[in-house]
């Protein structure tokens, strides 16, 4: 039994109890009730979305099996009954496939409804997530204040690179021995060389021209280039969403970013294993200081050695790279595109899975700065 000192719902007709559980739908926290038993009784949209499924397949089955049959993140939940007192908890992980866990906080709190029952009260805060933003936040302030730096030092190395390349050409005309015009054409060379390097340094600075884009025409574009060069060890999938409308994108830009992703992949497999494009629709997310109903995801999955720990800080840093041939610009580039249209590169990697996972607003006002 629940003890008598636990809160019941505002008023006691059958009204009140709907305008209460209408409060509940709207709350983007995850809650989800139970009776005495701990049998599940209702849950809210965003309790669907946490668990990724429809109330139906939840509502009148255990709480302990739906929470991955965790007994021991239990011990608070029974605790509130015995109590009759809310008791808050942390880190309790739940399983909601094979391959899915997230880490959630959670308060328990006992209540008696309008009509007597008693009945239990869960609010379900998933903690990786805000992990997840925090993250994100730093990473786009990371990116924005590098494309700053790399700006002010491009301009200041281009300069005096200009003046070094005149200089040589004039020298070039002026010199009597055909032989010596030789270094000078070196000179010309390397000052254009390091032109080139610097400006791929700054990323895409193309301006972006939007247009309606189709991102499975891009993902097939990229995977087209790349049959043609792939090595025989490597087998690239396809797992899309057919669902998805277009967004707003420039096409070009889209199809370079995408294809240094999946070429950094298949470097760092060294040719062999298996690369996977997927599709989806993510909801209700969070990109820098803007709320998004619905995003693309696109994720770029393979099963290589995975990224060094010491790189993972820095990886789309330009000029860092595990790979001794590599230039270390095609992530940077990559992420500098994905940021100008509203978006951004994520990754998460361990040996045998690494997956960098690209968000795409279907709508973004571009930034061509």
């Amino acid at each position: 039994m629940l003890a008598p000192s636990s809160t019941s719902l505002p008023g006691c007709d059958m009204s009140s109890n709907e305008r209460a559980q209408r409060i509940l739908d709207s709350l983007h926290t995850a809650v989800l009730t139970c009776d005495r038993d701990l049998v599940v009784t209702s849950i809210n949209p965003a309790g669907e979305m946490l668990f990724g499924v429809s109330a139906n397949h939840l509502v009148k089955r255990s709480l302990t099996d739906v929470c991955g049959n965790d007994r021991e993140s239990m011990v608070p939940v029974l605790k509130a009954i015995e109590t009759g007192q809310p008791v808050t908890a942390h880190g309790m992980r739940l399983t909601l496939s094979p391959e899915t866990l997230i880490d959630v906080d959670y308060t328990a709190t006992p209540l008696i409804r309008w009509d007597g029952e008693e009945q239990l009260i869960l609010e379900l805060i998933r903690v990786d997530q805000f992990l997840r933003l925090a993250m994100e936040e730093t990473l786009i302030d990371t990116h924005a204040a590098k494309r700053a730096v790399i700006r002010g030092l491009a301009h200041e190395i281009k300069n005096p690179l200009g003046g070094l390349r005149g200089a040589a050409q004039l020298l070039d005309r002026e010199l009597p021995d055909r032989g010596y015009r030789e270094y000078t054409r070196i000179i010309i060379h390397e000052a254009d060389r390091l032109r080139k390097l610097v400006d791929r340094m700054m990323g895409s600075y193309k301006p972006i021209r939007t247009a309606p884009v189709n991102i499975h025409e891009v993902l097939e574009h990229v995977r087209k280039l790349l049959q043609v060069e792939k090595p025989e060890g490597l087998t690239i999938r396809q797992d899309y969403d057919p669902s998805l409308p277009e967004l707003d994108g420039d096409r070009e830009q889209l199809v370079q970013a995408i294809l240094n992703i999946v070429r950094n992949a298949v470097e760092a497999m060294k040719g062999n294993g298996r690369i996977i494009l997927r599709t989806r629709v993510k909801r209700f997310t969070k990109i820098g200081n803007l709320s998004h109903s619905r995003v693309i995801r696109v994720d770029i999955e393979d099963d290589g050695p995975g990224i060094p720990h010491d790189l993972r800080e820095q990886i789309f840093y330009p000029m860092v790279t595990g790979r001794a041939e590599g230039t270390g610009l095609g992530l940077s580039i990559a992420q500098d595109i994905i940021g100008r249209h509203g978006g951004l590169v994520e990754f998460a990697s361990e040996p045998g899975d690494t997956r960098f996972t690209v968000y795409l607003p279907f709508t973004h006002k571009v930034a061509n700065a």
